[in-house]
């Protein structure tokens, strides 16, 4: 077969004396042979080897269930692989590991890599931002037509919008990293579609303002009198200021940080977060200000309705 090099689990070393006695016998030229450690699980505080019996994320079946990417899986793998890729990916995000990495087999680990999910999903985090709009929404439908028809129905009601939701925060040079995994998606997502949003119960995450007639004084303030959708980010960011110094906020977290005794009430990002609850229910999101353009101002309206109404 003009094999040049055998790679396999350090389970077969004891093996290797009677396979080269059989080439030799047969007059084939020998291969290299190269032993890696398995990769190991930890199970109940002990360490033991990856099972494709017991464990599911052995299978490839599993990524494709969970919507991980393959991109995502081998560049966790070659990380286990070689240890100078992760510092190698950080100084080339935007190469193809896979014609522009130099991987080295003597630079494999010698001890058994312990499988960790956690870090394979930080990583695809780093893979699919690196995406752009028009790939995530078609690995996602892709996706969801599979296993989630909801996420597909929600795509495709209206893909120009999606676009532009999926669109937020990427391509800049510090891209959104919230998405993990295609399964992540429909709730990512799902406040940017006003029938998700308005027509079910909304439990607003509110951070440090609470009161429920100053929550709605703010964002009616705002919207009535500073909020323009033609604003550039440092002009929208300017009149949150604006709001949050006539609210009795302070204008810059700096100030509220010297001299925390002059804002009781909180500083400018207190005040923002409050529209930011007010338009998503939540309190961590993309960026508010685009959030907002892509929202545009029915739907707005349609939301600051809503709080008025229940909040």
């Amino acid at each position: 077969m003009r094999t040049t090099l055998v790679t396999r689990s350090d389970e077969w070393i004891s093996s290797v004396p009677l396979h080269l006695q059989l080439f030799s016998c047969m007059g084939f030229k020998v291969p290299k042979y190269a032993h890696t450690a398995p990769l190991e699980k930890n199970d109940e505080g002990s360490r033991r080897k990856l099972s494709k019996r017991k464990d599911p994320e052995a299978a490839v079946s599993y990524y494709t269930t969970e919507g991980i990417p393959k991109e995502a899986l081998k560049e966790y793998l070659m990380n286990i692989a070689n240890s100078n890729f992760e510092t190698w990916r950080k100084q080339n995000p935007d190469k193809d590991m896979m014609k522009d990495f130099d991987f080295q087999i003597n630079k494999m680990g010698v001890s058994g890599a312990l499988f960790d999910m956690v870090k394979l999903l930080d990583v695809s985090k780093g893979v699919i931002s690196r995406f752009d709009k028009y790939e995530v929404y078609d690995f996602a439908s892709n996706w969801a037509e599979k296993f989630d028809s909801e996420l597909k129905e929600m795509l495709e009601k209206d893909k120009e919008y999606s676009l532009k939701v999926l669109g937020i925060e990427r391509g800049n040079v510090k891209p959104r990293k919230d998405i993990s995994k295609w399964s992540d998606v429909k709730y990512i997502i799902s406040y940017m579609y006003d029938d998700k949003f308005l027509n079910e119960k909304i439990n607003y995450e509110w951070q440090k303002v609470t009161d429920k007639e100053k929550i709605k004084d703010i964002v009616n303030t705002y919207f009535n009198e500073y909020y323009d959708e033609n604003d550039d980010k440092q002009v929208w960011f300017d009149k949150m200021k604006d709001l949050a110094e006539k609210k009795g906020f302070a204008r810059e977290v700096k100030d509220y940080k010297s001299n925390p005794e002059n804002y009781p009430l909180g500083h400018v990002g207190d005040v923002s977060t409050v529209i930011r609850v007010a338009m998503t229910g939540r309190c961590n999101t993309p960026d508010l200000c685009e959030i907002l353009k892509v929202l545009g101002k029915d739907s707005i309206n349609k939301r600051i309705e809503k709080l008025n109404k229940e909040a």
